[in-house]
This record gives C-alpha cells, sequence and structure tokens, in this order.
C-alpha cells in the first residue's frame, strides 16, 4: 500500500521521518524531551489552523465571490458543498489542537498547575499576548465562524435572510483572526528569537 495515496499514510510517515531525524541529530542517551515535542505539536497544529485561515480568507472567499458573479460559470456549488466542509474541519479542530498544545507548552515553561496563570505570570509578556490572541482566534472560530457556517453550508437549516447574516458574521470574524494572527505570529516566534521587533 501506498501511503501517499492516503491522508492518515503521508501523516504516519512525516511523523514517522521527523522522529527519526530527530533521534539521529540527538544526544547519545534516549530521552523524551516533552517541552520540544509539544512545542513541536503546537506549531504543526498553529500550521494547519492558520494556513487555512489565510486559504479561506485569500483564495475561498475571493473565489466564490468570482463564481457567485459569473453567470456562465459553474458557481461555487462544488466548493461549499465538498471542499468547505472539510477544510473548516481541519480547520475548528486545528485551532484546539494549535490552543491546547501551546498551554501545555507554557504550563510547561512558566507553570504552578494554574492554567489561568498562563494569561498573567509570564516571564515575558510577548508570550502572554501571543496566548490571549490565540484565545480571541480560538473563541472567534467556535462562536462565529463554525455557527454560522454551518448556516451557510446549509448544515443547519436557515433562511436566505439568516444565510446573507451568518455569511456576513462569519465573514468579518474570520478577517479579525486574519487580522490577528499577523500580531499573535510575531508574539509567538518573538519569544524564543530575542523579542520584538523593535527593542
Amino acid at each position: 500500500m501506498n501511503p501517499l495515496k492516503t491522508i492518515t499514510g503521508t501523516l504516519v510517515v512525516g511523523f514517522i521521518l521527523a522522529i527519526i531525524i530527530s533521534f539521529l541529530s540527538g544526544k547519545q542517551e534516549i530521552a523524551l524531551n516533552t517541552l520540544s515535542l509539544v512545542v513541536w505539536l503546537h506549531v504543526f497544529f498553529g500550521i494547519i489552523w492558520i494556513g487555512l485561515l489565510y486559504y479561506f480568507n485569500f483564495v475561498q472567499v475571493p473565489a466564490l465571490a468570482e463564481a457567485a458573479s459569473d453567470t456562465n460559470g459553474p458557481g461555487g456549488k462544488g466548493i461549499t458543498k465538498y471542499l468547505a466542509p472539510r477544510a473548516l474541519l481541519w480547520f475548528r479542530w486545528g485551532a484546539v489542537a494549535t490552543w491546547l498544545t501551546g498551554a501545555i507548552a507554557i504550563e510547561l515553561l512558566f507553570g504552578n498547575g494554574k492554567i489561568i496563570d498562563i494569561f498573567f505570570k509570564f516571564s515575558s509578556p510577548v508570550m502572554s499576548i501571543g496566548a490571549w490572541l490565540g484565545t480571541i482566534m480560538l473563541f472567534n472560530v467556535w462562536v462565529f465562524i463554525w455557527p454560522n457556517q454551518k448556516k451557510v453550508l446549509g448544515i443547519v437549516e436557515a433562511t436566505d435572510e439568516e444565510k446573507n447574516k451568518a455569511r456576513m458574521v462569519a465573514f468579518y470574524a474570520s478577517r479579525t483572526n486574519a487580522i490577528l494572527s499577523i500580531p499573535m505570529i510575531l508574539s509567538m516566534v518573538s519569544y524564543g528569537h530575542g523579542g520584538y521587533i523593535f527593542y
């Protein structure tokens, strides 16, 4: 069986390759570096989440607008029926996995067993800002984007008026997340690389 023919096979081979590379480049003794494992997973899930956020904002939304205005074209039914639901599945669970692994990483770095301290007691306010922005973005995914996308995609019954309103709420929440993602990424990478751009 060719692992490249399935998503699961591709992911499994990728993770095995990463583990082999990590093992071969490590020290002689074998010991699990829990923090590095959690941060690696945090970045992996974050790429899924933010990559799809950018796909929706920079590719799918403009393409659907063009498809809707093209009276002789195929329209956007294929995207909304087949592509969007699958992309939204990876998007919303990528958001959860990113937030959880980020919370675990911060607990491993600074924690005292109280999850709420993640947002208030950092040795680096840079990371605190990133955690708050990521939390706001997670909230937007589950409270504004996903419930409204279910109406737009017909997963939940809605009138045309409700669908139009839902489309705008999901759109603005998604655009807000795209805006917030830029300083969030800066905050998250700045911690490990010497701070913000200006100092």
